[in-house]
């Protein structure tokens, strides 16, 4: 049904409508229907970001992005701090296996469980950190400076890479050995370039999983660079698994999209800010150096050409030249036999007649004030994903509710990472350690006649999987009021919300060895007759007295007869 126009001015006024219409179609048409996407606003028209796949993005920066991450860990000190903070919060002093087989899957009672636990712990303990440090094929790190290596590696560079290797020596007792290795060294060789599937230097499968690695034997800008042979090309591909299950390739990645076969580290997003960052630094101490100097110049009350005459042993123009140097002279004479002359010791001698000493710092001051570098500091801790105290060491305007605040949320993010990195890597020298360990007969709580469980058609099972189920204890996550923070652990323990494993493995502690501790420790008390002192003057669940606590239930008792 049409619409009936029945003058000139009307057929006007429609066509001037859809015009209209019209123009706001087409300018919706450009922007779309979010602000954030509009292609003519002029605050953000020039805001294109290019759309494309994980690997587009990183691949061809990732060098550049992981030597700068570099850089700044060698030159700048906080950034270091931060590193070696990620190292003591993960790791600390000593990584210690628990471990947790599945009882349920595997159909074992408590009994058999707890002699397993126990004997694999001690023995697995004992290899990973024998001063002979077996688990690096290197010989140069236990398995606790190997997990802090990788957790150090992982904050510059995103990734963690490694190679399980047999190694048959006479004195090894296990063959087995981590070979860690820069992640530099993983690429993709000239003779794959056109292959598809071989991306970062790893070739896929066609689901996406990773196949082989192709491991450079050389690092492409080795320092022996020049002394190397014809092997400085080379490359060796090397599957990420045997055939029945038992890994060869140890790849931790920092994965953030689909797709995506390499990573860069968290600090890439803010390398730009931690370099201006040092600049600033590196300026303001450069300014506060030149403030400490001073320029003395001297004025004269007399006029030039009196000056000029006096002074300059000649014509007008060598005057000028050599005013300077003869004016000071004079002024030196004058004043060699001051004994007060002095000025870092702030006196002043009486001048020349006719002469001023006007000292004028040599610069400006460079910075602009501490609350500015304050939050420099605080954006390298958000880069770093640690708390502001924690990196600048700083606890001067933090009290105790807010530095407990800090180092919670400091604690969820190295949880997180502790999982990520550190306890997949630990997990994977477990499982290869436990698996020859067990082809070998060497624990007796699972002897090798039960190996054939954990395959099936030749290949590793759930079975196993739940055999090398393990958690490990790390660092202390630390305690500001030891009181206070012990009495909240006595009562998570006395109301059931948490178990003294919980809360030793809070304190880095594993709690067999305590509690083997505690008994060693009571039997030999026993047999000395050593008696310990208890204080029953502080309950040190509520840090109340105890007495009053015993008048109230005797009250409470009367009360009820």
């Amino acid at each position: 049904m049409g619409i009936q126009i029945f003058n000139e001015e009307q057929a006007q006024i429609a066509r001037d409508i859809d015009e209209l219409v019209g123009g706001r179609g087409k300018e919706l048409a450009f922007s779309g229907a979010y602000d954030a996407a509009a292609m003519f606003d002029k605050q953000i028209n020039t805001w294109a970001p290019p759309l494309q796949s994980a690997d587009a993005d990183i691949l061809p920066d990732k060098m550049m992005l992981d030597a700068r991450s570099r850089d700044l860990g060698r030159n700048d000190a906080y950034v270091a701090g931060g590193e070696q903070l990620h190292k003591d919060a993960i790791v600390g002093h000593m990584y210690v296996i628990n471990s947790k087989p599945n009882t349920r899957i595997l159909g074992w009672d408590e009994a058999r469980a707890e002699a397993f636990q126990e004997e694999v712990e001690a023995k697995f303990q004992v290899w990973a950190e024998s001063p002979h440090c077996w688990v690096d094929a290197r010989r140069k790190s236990d398995l606790t400076a190997l997990i802090r290596l990788a957790v150090g590696v992982f904050v510059y560079g995103g990734e963690v890479l490694a190679t399980c290797e047999w190694i048959k020596t006479a004195r090894r007792e296990f063959k087995t050995a981590i070979q860690m290795i820069d992640a530099d060294r993983l690429m993709t060789p000239y003779t794959e370039l056109n292959n598809p599937n071989v991306k970062g230097g790893i070739k896929f499968d066609s689901y996406g999983g990773p196949v082989s690695a192709f491991i450079r034997t050389r690092h492409p800008h080795d320092y022996t660079l020049a002394n190397v042979g014809a092997d400085w090309l080379d490359f060796k591909e090397v599957g990420f698994q045997k055939p029945w299950g038992r890994q060869q390739v140890i790849l931790i990645l920092n994965e953030k999209r689909v797709d995506q076969s390499r990573a860069v580290a968290d600090i890439s997003t803010s390398l730009r800010e931690l370099a201006i960052t040092k600049k600033f630094r590196d300026v303001t101490l450069q300014n506060a150096v030149v403030n400490a100097t001073y320029a003395a110049s001297i004025e004269s009350e007399l006029p030039s050409e009196v000056v000029y005459a006096q002074m300059g042993a000649g014509d007008t123009a060598s005057a000028v030249t050599n005013y300077a140097t003869d004016y000071l002279a004079a002024i030196s004479e004058y004043t060699s036999s001051s004994k007060n002359m002095q000025i870092d010791g702030v006196r002043v001698p009486h001048l020349f007649p006719g002469t001023k000493l006007n000292l004028t710092p040599a610069g400006t001051p460079g910075g602009v004030g501490q609350d500015f570098e304050t939050s420099l500091l605080r954006y390298i801790a958000v880069a770093l994903n640690v708390s502001y105290e924690e990196l600048s060491r700083d606890y001067s305007k933090t009290n105790y509710s807010s530095a407990r605040a800090a180092m919670a949320q400091t604690h969820r993010f190295m949880q997180t990472r502790k999982k990520e990195v550190a306890d997949r890597m630990a997990n994977y020298v477990y499982r290869l350690w436990l698996e020859e360990a067990i082809n070998q007969d060497q624990i007796e709580s699972f002897p090798a006649s039960d190996a054939g469980l954990l395959y099936s058609n030749g290949h590793q099972n759930l079975m196993f999987d739940a055999l090398s189920q393990a958690d490990w204890i790390g660092a202390s996550r630390g305690q500001i009021d030891e009181l206070k923070e012990t009495q909240a652990a006595v009562l998570r323990i006395k109301y059931g919300l948490s178990t003294h494993e919980d809360e030793l493995s809070r304190l880095g502690k594993d709690w067999r060895k305590v509690y083997a501790q505690l008994q060693r420790e009571a039997t030999d008390r026993d047999e000395r007759g050593i008696e310990l002192y208890e204080d029953n003057s502080v309950n040190a669940a509520s840090g109340s007295p105890r007495e009053a606590d015993s008048n109230d239930k005797d009250a409470a008792n009367a009360d009820e007869e």
